[in-house]
C-alpha cells in the first residue's frame, strides 16, 4: 500500500516536471524571440541615428514602403526596444528554476509557482516545512 502511495506521487511530480519543463521550453523560446526583437531594435537605431533629420526615410508595411519622417521612425524603434526589454526582464522573473538550481536548505521547489498570490514567491524553509505540514499552504512531499 506504501508503495501504491509512492506510486502516485511519483507520477504525479513526474507529470509536474513534464508540465514544467515545456512551459521552461516555452519562456526560452519567448525570450529568444523577444532578445531578436530587441537586437533589431537596437540596430535599426543605429543606423537611423547618425542620418540627418531630412534625410528620406521609409518604412516596411508587409511588402511596401511608407516615406515616414525620421523621428516617427527612431521613436517606433525606440520603444519596441523599451518593449522588449520589458518583457525580456518579465519572462526572467517566471519563477522556474533550473534543474540544478537549489534553494535553501537543499530542497528543489519543482512546481514554482502558486494560485495563493499570498504565499507566491514565499518559499520556507525546509525545517519550516517539516515542523508544520499541512499549515503552510503548500503541498509537500518528502522523499528520502
Amino acid at each position: 500500500m506504501a508503495d501504491e502511495a509512492n506510486r502516485a506521487a511519483f507520477l504525479e511530480i513526474q507529470g509536474r516536471m513534464i508540465e514544467l519543463t515545456a512551459k521552461l521550453k516555452q519562456v526560452q523560446t519567448q525570450m529568444r524571440n523577444k532578445e531578436g526583437e530587441r537586437k533589431r531594435a537596437f540596430l535599426t537605431l543605429e543606423e537611423l541615428r547618425p542620418l540627418s533629420d531630412d534625410s528620406n526615410t521609409y518604412k516596411s508595411i508587409g511588402t511596401s514602403f511608407v516615406l515616414e519622417p525620421k523621428s516617427v521612425l527612431v521613436k517606433e524603434q525606440e520603444q519596441k526596444l523599451k518593449d522588449s526589454e520589458t518583457a525580456i526582464a518579465s519572462l526572467q522573473e517566471f519563477n522556474v528554476l533550473d534543474y540544478e538550481e537549489k534553494v535553501v536548505d537543499g530542497f528543489y521547489d519543482v512546481y514554482g509557482l502558486s494560485p495563493d498570490s499570498a504565499i507566491q514567491g514565499k518559499m520556507p524553509s525546509l525545517t519550516n516545512l517539516e515542523t508544520n505540514l499541512g499549515s503552510s499552504g503548500f503541498k509537500v512531499s518528502l522523499v528520502n
